[in-house]
């Protein structure tokens, strides 16, 4: 497979302390890969170095074969690489079609109409009506975002992230204090987006992990500790040591 995401050497010092140490990764075209790590494994870091909310102190990233190591996330958002956040961010006063036709609306350029009136926006409405079944969201089209359950609050954040078109989406902790009925929701529809799409995710649950991901990066105290499936990463001594001594967030 082609590599849409690597990471060489990436290291990050906090007034000398080392969050991240000389990580090295390659995320395939059309996988899930999940980075993992117990408590103070340096995967938030990490993540926020690889979506550019962070920039390293040493190493390169590339992605689609572009040096993006210095790049803003504005601009590697623009170039087809697209986070979420582990706080659900979309606007509660908006409908769920609204919300969606806001991400659209890049297509304009920098402007975004958040003043003009429906006619002018309404030319968004078919498309943003199909990211919205996308994530199984059509029978709440034009209830505001407030109105929804936490899960289906992430669900709406997902098609906004979809609407950008990313090539590649990385997500934060995309299961974060959702119940069983809305993890599995949110599995099934991770699952069926990354069908024409990359994804790297930091998750927590491990069980989602193992359902869900073709590789897993496992981090502790800032470096790789092991890599591979999940039946590999499961069985490594290493691994074992680290979340039985450290715990697991």
């Amino acid at each position: 497979m082609s590599v849409a995401l690597e990471a060489i050497g990436l290291t990050k010092e906090f007034r000398g302390f080392v969050a991240v140490n000389d990580v090295s990764l390659r995320v395939e075209k059309g996988t899930i890969h999940a980075l993992i790590g117990p408590n103070g494994a340096g995967k938030t870091t990490c993540f926020n170095l690889l979506t550019k909310f962070l920039q390293p102190t040493r190493g390169t990233i590339t992605y689609e074969g572009r040096d993006i190591t210095r790049m803003g996330a504005a601009r590697i958002a623009r170039l087809g690489m697209v986070r979420s956040f582990q706080i659900s961010a979309v606007f509660a006063d908006l409908t769920v079609l609204q919300n969606v036709r806001i991400a659209l609306q890049r297509t304009r350029g920098e402007s975004f109409d958040f003043w003009q009136s429906e006619k002018t926006l309404s030319r968004f409405d078919d498309e943003a009506e199909s990211y919205v079944a996308e994530v199984g969201l059509a029978e709440f089209l034009h209830h505001r975002a407030a109105e929804l359950s936490y899960g289906r609050k992430r669900a709406l954040e997902i098609a906004t992230t979809l609407a950008l078109k990313p090539g590649m989406l990385l997500l934060d902790e995309p299961m974060a204090g959702m119940a069983q009925q809305d993890v599995e929701r949110i599995s099934a529809l991770i699952r069926r987006i990354a069908e024409n799409r990359t994804i790297l995710m930091v998750e927590h649950n491990l069980s989602v992990v193992a359902d869900l991901s073709d590789r897993i990066t496992v981090l502790a105290r800032g470096e790789i500790l092991a890599e591979g499936d999940y039946e590999t990463v499961s069985r490594s001594p290493e691994v074992i040591d680290a979340y039985i001594g450290a715990g697991h967030d």
